[in-house]
């Protein structure tokens, strides 16, 4: 127990954190005093903090971090000595804090804006606070000395609301402050109306207090959040002496709940409500729009406190719905309290929960990720640089360590990379100004064909149904930002394919996989894993007769020693690229074919595979390219020689536990069979995916290794699914199984979508596996598996449920592709030797 405690405790230090809720700094000139780093008291009672459980505690935390005295006159000196970027430099490290969305509706002495607070984080994102919005727009003066009227008003903030929408994170209500949270969502236009002229009546600068007025914004803003998909976050429980506390309970908040027009509006109820936690605890558990975030109450409450407020939070909210924040506002000290006491905490929460039963390690570990990151990044939809990890060594196979990537000022340029339906990698390059100004947001332009193109010929196939009339958006999936380690001054990044910003495109790969990964995880609370045995050939350039031609790079044996000497300075690069992009490298050595190599990837979440594989085959091409040398993942370079293959790993993973791996007598689980199953059921389908070139069958073939025959065996190397025990695996159990069938001209995403929607049905419908092959099933009576792309096509199409899984256009698109392939490949024989070129 004391073991694992300590891995709790290591994921809570180690993790970074987004902080979703928190305020602008202020200059160190600033009229307002740091002595409000400690609490939210003013006037005369601000001389009182002092002597408060949590200024003591806080106060020393800060001198600790600097290495000052324990005073707060030595830490103000410190500070004016330092300067404000050296101690938010300070600040920002230690917290580990990887994002930022900022409510700028509080207006300190010398605020810094936003842009300022980008040096600190990543990602730095708005919160627009709607009160203050209204408050601006009244302090116009209209064209022609015209009066304000509510339909003026309204058109001129529904716009504003509308027109920022797409640079924003979400809203923010401050109705607790001015009239309290018994909102109603159906106050009349004439109450409205009359709020609004006694707003007027008070003069300039506008302060909105009337509740008919307050209410009608906020119901306002609310239709535009839910048009938009915009979270709305409401300040609820304890604040300065503005608030009328009685009036801050959330559960004044029911008849907005209640109204069937917000029921998808997400709602944050923020501070965790103190000291109404459980009844926010309430809300969340009865209310599917309703979610928690604990800034402010930590850390300014006592120890006790804290942990009291946050344990009442999880009483009944799920893990699931509750969030971190600073709540850090004018000093980056608070920054730094916010995260520091929040990481106390939850592990002070989460370690009493396991000792009590409530939770075991793995899932406390589960919910440190969830409330320091992974909650707030899908709930803001937040593009974060966040490197996944997955290997035997991790807490668990989908494991999430995030870790700003620190992209120096000097990188020029940026490439968009994406996969299209034929396994091409293509991409934009982008230079960084723009790239960090509009792509990000808006990314970039790309025409509808270029998801119907072919291995042969760069524009879209006939029957694909997509043609050069319309437009899509590469956005950036900024998880995936990488700095390029083969090339100076350059960062590359994977792309989704979206409509518009925020639409997903029905024919996007990543966003395919993602869809599938999802179906599996909410009806079995499945993840797939899938590891990648990366095979290729390294050529070299001769002259003969005038023309280039590419040939083998050497021409010995399986697993020689004098092979990998011949390539060592090469793979010296290649591992030391993967390890600088995080990617899991388990082995390499010589391969059977001349010339041919195989790097084995980590096993990962199949979507993090898929991103991988393309990284490392990005990695090992440049490399190659740097040594003068060519790097091929075609199937079959040399029709006389070994073919390449893109082996893949397959395990089913839940609650962090290999769910593959059973006491069946074929050391599989029940679940495993099922999904296995349906893997091999469909695999005649599923390799229009996965061989997706008629030189992809050159290579599966009887006797190589490449699984000719629909089977699967016992670390039998002719079948084309094998089960595996790998080393560490303990005697008779299963961890995965291998499909051989899978190549290198293959999309991953795709490709992993058709194995999961396979593997779907199979659980769907119970599916048994036959008795596994122990021999060459070319000895027996055994069913061949399509010895050619159209046979596997022609599978495809009468293939229902990869169809309703997978979706009818993006399979209309891909059939269209491989029937073009077929028609191509077929009158031109030599034309796959073209091919060395294009994978």
């Amino acid at each position: 127990m004391e073991r694992d405690v300590k891995k709790l405790k290591e994921a809570v230090e180690e993790v970074e954190v987004v902080d979703a809720h928190a305020h602008n700094i202020v200059a160190l000139d600033s009229t307002f005093p740091f002595i409000s780093c400690f609490s939210e008291a003013h006037g005369d009672a601000l001389s009182y903090a002092p002597h408060s459980l949590s200024f003591k505690r806080n106060l020393k935390d800060i001198a600790e971090l600097y290495g000052s005295e324990n005073s707060l006159v030595k830490v103000e000196e410190y500070r004016r000595l330092s300067g404000l970027q050296s101690i938010s430099s300070t600040c920002f490290k230690a917290a580990k804090i990887s994002a930022i969305l900022l409510d700028d509706g509080i207006e300190f002495d010398k605020n810094h804006d936003i842009e300022w607070h980008k040096t600190f984080a990543p990602v730095v994102g708005r919160i627009l606070r709607i009160e203050r919005l209204a408050e601006k727009i009244l302090d116009e003066e209209l064209p022609g000395g015209s009066s304000w009227t509510l339909e003026v008003f309204t058109n001129k903030f529904v716009g504003n609301l509308k027109s920022s929408a797409d640079k924003i994170f979400g809203l923010k209500s401050i109705a607790a402050y001015r009239s309290g949270l018994e909102i109603n969502p159906n106050v009349s236009m004439k109450d409205a109306e009359e709020g609004l002229a006694k707003v007027l009546h008070g003069g300039k600068p506008v302060r909105i207090t009337n509740k008919n007025f307050i209410d009608y914004v906020f119901t306002c803003s609310l239709e535009i959040a839910v048009f938009f998909d915009l979270p709305m976050q409401i300040h609820t429980g304890f604040g300065d002496k503005d608030l009328d506390m009685r009036l801050a309970n959330p559960l004044h908040l029911r008849a907005v709940l209640e109204d069937e027009r917000f029921s998808k509006c997400r709602i944050v109820l923020l501070h965790a409500s103190y000291p109404y936690s459980k009844e926010a605890s309430y809300l969340a558990s009865v209310y599917s729009q309703v979610y928690l975030d604990f800034g402010l109450t930590v850390p300014k409450l006592s120890v006790h406190g804290m942990v009291s407020s946050v344990k009442e939070l999880l009483e009944l909210a799920p893990i699931k719905k509750v969030m971190f924040s600073t709540d850090g506002y004018a000093f980056p000290e608070t920054y730094y309290l916010g995260a520091k006491k929040a990481r106390e905490v939850i592990y002070s929460v989460l370690a009493d929960a396991c000792a009590d039963g409530d939770l075991s390690i793995h899932e406390a570990i589960e919910a440190v990720k969830d409330i320091f990151s992974q909650n707030a990044i899908q709930f803001y939809k937040i593009k974060l640089p966040i490197e996944h990890f997955g290997s035997e060594k991790s807490l668990s196979p989908t494991s999430v360590k995030l870790k700003t990537i620190a992209h120096a000022d000097n990188i020029a340029l940026v490439r968009v990379i994406w996969v299209d339906a034929s396994g091409q990698h293509r991409c934009r390059v982008i230079p960084a100004a723009r790239f960090n100004n509009v792509v990000v947001n808006n990314g970039v332009g790309l025409t509808f064909a270029s998801m119907g193109m072919t291995s042969f010929a760069d524009g879209p196939a006939d029957e694909t149904n997509l043609t050069g009339v319309g437009e899509i958006r590469l956005i950036p999936d900024l998880s995936t930002r990488k700095r390029i380690p083969w090339n100076t001054r350059e960062d590359m990044v994977l792309a989704d394919m979206h409509l518009r910003p925020g639409e997903a495109w029905e024919y996007c790969p990543r966003e395919a996989l993602r869809r599938v990964s999802t179906i599996l995880k909410e009806e079995f609370n499945l993840v797939m894993n899938a590891g990648f045995e990366n095979e290729f050939f390294l050529l070299k350039s001769v002259l003969r007769e005038g023309k280039e031609e590419w040939v083998p790079f050497d021409s010995t044996p399986y697993c020689s020693t004098a092979a990998y000497d011949a390539a060592s300075p090469i793979f010296q690069e290649v591992v030391s690229v993967l390890q600088s992009l995080t990617i899991d490298l388990e082995q390499l050595h010589a391969e059977s074919g001349k010339g041919q190599y195989e790097m084995a990837l980590g096993h990962t979440a199949c979507t993090h595979a898929a991103d991988n594989l393309i990284f490392s085959r990005e990695a090992i091409k440049a490399i190659a390219r740097k040594h003068g040398l060519l790097a091929t993942f075609v199937p079959k370079y040399a029709l006389d020689d070994i073919g390449s293959g893109s082996h893949v790993h397959i395990s089913l993973w839940r609650d962090g536990e290999n769910a593959f791996m059973g006491s069946s007598g074929h050391g599989i689980s029940k679940i495993g069979e099922e999904f296995m199953a349906g893997v091999l059921n469909h695999l005649p389908s599923i390799m229009a995916f996965i061989a997706p070139v008629p030189n992809s069958y050159d290579r599966i073939q009887p006797n190589t290794w490449s699984g000719a025959y629909q089977c699967w065996g016992k670390d039998n190397r002719e079948a084309p699914l094998r089960t595996a025990c790998p080393p560490g695996i303990q005697h008779g159990s299963v961890s995965n199984f291998e499909i051989k069938t899978f190549d290198g001209c293959a999309n991953p995403h795709l490709g992993l979508t058709a194995i999961l929607a396979a593997g779907i049905d199979g659980l769907r419908r119970h599916l048994s596996l036959p008795e596994p092959v122990d021999t060459n099933p070319s000895t027996l009576d055994a069913k061949r598996l399509p010895t050619s792309l159209s046979e596997s096509l022609r599978a495809l199409q009468e293939d229902s449920v990869l169809t309703d899984l997978i979706g009818e256009k993006l399979l209309v698109a891909i059939k269209g592709i491989r029937k073009a392939e077929v028609d191509y490949y077929s009158k031109h024989k030599d034309a796959y030797k073209q091919l060395i070129y294009r994978y």
